[in-house]
């Protein structure tokens, strides 16, 4: 009886493994988030190349930058997302982060599963924006500097 609980609880283990793997890749929580973000700022670039430059200051400002423009705005954490909402543009929202590495962080505009967040173009990720933070070295590949 024992040898048959055990079989059954490592096949319940190993479905809830092969089920956490095709929802997605594992979204940072929260307090993940705030301890990533919070008081920092972070050098990245868009999916289509164009480099940016963001700082999240710890009572919810945040400062953008890139080739074009300026902005100011606020940032929070919504229901599992990172938020940046700008004052003068619509253009922020909210998304899903996942880390990639231990200074690589690719932004999700709110996906919630791996089918969501490839695109149609032979399963290569959709993220929105990969960043790094800007106190530790980057372990993203291909990593820019603005």
């Amino acid at each position: 009886m024992w040898r048959s609980m055990m079989v059954a609880l490592f096949a319940g283990a190993s479905a809830l493994g092969a089920l956490a793997q095709e929802v997605g890749p594992l979204w940072m929580p929260e307090p993940a988030l705030e301890k990533a973000f919070s008081g920092k700022t972070i050098e990245g670039h868009y999916s289509d190349g164009r480099e940016f430059r963001e700082r999240y200051d710890s009572d919810g400002g945040l400062y953008y930058k890139d080739d074009k423009r300026v902005q100011y705005g606020r940032w929070s954490l919504q229901a599992g997302t990172f938020c940046t909402i700008y004052d003068l543009d619509p253009s922020g929202g909210c998304y899903r982060v996942h880390k990639v590495g231990p200074n690589c962080f690719e932004f999700y505009f709110t996906a919630r599963t791996t089918k969501e967040a490839r695109s149609g173009d032979g399963g290569k990720p959709s993220w929105t924006a990969r960043a790094w933070r800007l106190d530790k070295a980057s372990t993203c590949p291909g990593a820019l500097s603005v």
